[in-house]
């Protein structure tokens, strides 16, 4: 089924639009949850607050994109669940905080303008890469897949591919720079 047929029925209050997105993006959604708590009950609770959040949501939001939408939903449940199961030790998840030294990430009156900049930023610099260095860029900051995976699938050593993801970093620092986002 089409992702705006399954919007149709959200916005209709049909219970058949989260089982549809269970069934078709129940696995990738888990996923992303599962690279940021690695761990598959935390996964399943925040795949399941997304379903909820989704339903609570649609309307009045109607997205384009079923999958991001949802995505993002999971992505931030799953960050909030980490930061929360964290909170006492502080030291840092490796997959956030390797972009942390190009994004900071403290909330300010602007947020809401600061962030749709930098998204449009961002989408710009994403699309001006070449494709493997824009689905290797998305996969490993979007999706978490790790290292080790990622290379694999690329046919290369997690030691070269952490090196080019650490020029990709830096090539979206110097564009967030030139663009005047403060770093």
């Amino acid at each position: 089924m089409e992702d705006q047929q399954i919007i149709t029925l959200y916005w209709n209050r049909d219970p058949e639009a989260i089982r549809l997105s269970g069934q078709q993006y129940g696995s990738v959604l888990h996923r992303i949850s599962y690279n940021i708590l690695s761990s598959h009950e935390d996964s399943e609770e925040c795949v399941n607050d997304t379903y909820q959040r989704a339903w609570e949501s649609m309307p009045p939001n109607r997205p384009d994109s079923l999958l991001a939408y949802l995505g993002r939903i999971v992505r931030n449940l799953s960050i909030n669940l980490w930061n929360k199961n964290h909170a006492h030790k502080r030291g840092g998840h490796v997959l956030l905080s390797e972009l942390s030294e190009c994004v900071s990430g403290g909330p300010t009156a602007e947020d809401a303008v600061e962030t749709s900049f930098l998204t449009e930023v961002i989408c710009r610099w994403l699309s001006s890469l070449p494709r493997d260095d824009r689905i290797l860029f998305v996969r490993r900051y979007w999706f978490g897949d790790d290292l080790k995976t990622l290379a694999a699938h690329g046919r290369t050593t997690p030691n070269r591919l952490a090196g080019r993801l650490f020029r990709l970093r830096q090539k979206l620092k110097e564009r967030l720079e030139q663009e005047g986002i403060p770093l």
